[in-house]
């Protein structure tokens, strides 16, 4: 059994009425070098919830969602300010994730990390897309 983190993935089409669907979970696994995204959108309950919502910019935020979780999106580790200068991060599983799970005022927003115990993370991902994503 193998330690992991996961964050549900959030569309919050109006970020002032802090209401939300549930649309993907990201899930790292350090022991198995695993870090992905699994993305399920139902289209008819964010058009409820927010008639006229971009959802092309929606299906678009979740898709570089995969991409940093695979390592392709563009800019590698970047960089960050500290009391010190400015630090490289190093593009890591680790540091992606970290990126991931920041809170953010967008449309897609990361809930609190939740851990668990895992053989098979892959498995759990879809279990946990199952779970939390309608």
């Amino acid at each position: 059994m193998s330690p992991y983190q996961y964050v549900a993935l959030r569309c919050v089409p109006r970020v002032e009425r802090e209401e939300f669907v549930n649309v993907g979970v990201v899930l790292y696994c350090p022991d198995h070098e695993f870090l992905a995204s699994a993305i399920r959108l139902d289209e008819g309950r964010l058009e409820a919830l927010a008639p006229g919502l971009d959802l092309a910019s929606v299906r678009s935020a979740l898709a570089a969602i995969d991409m940093v979780c695979r390592g392709e999106a563009p800019g590698g580790g970047g960089e960050r300010a500290t009391a010190y200068g400015v630090r490289v991060l190093a593009d890591t599983q680790s540091s992606r994730f970290g990126f991931l799970k920041a809170p953010r005022s967008t449309v897609i927003q990361p809930g609190p990390v939740h851990g668990g115990v895992t053989p098979d993370p892959a498995d759990e991902l879809v279990r946990l897309l199952d779970r939390l994503v309608p």
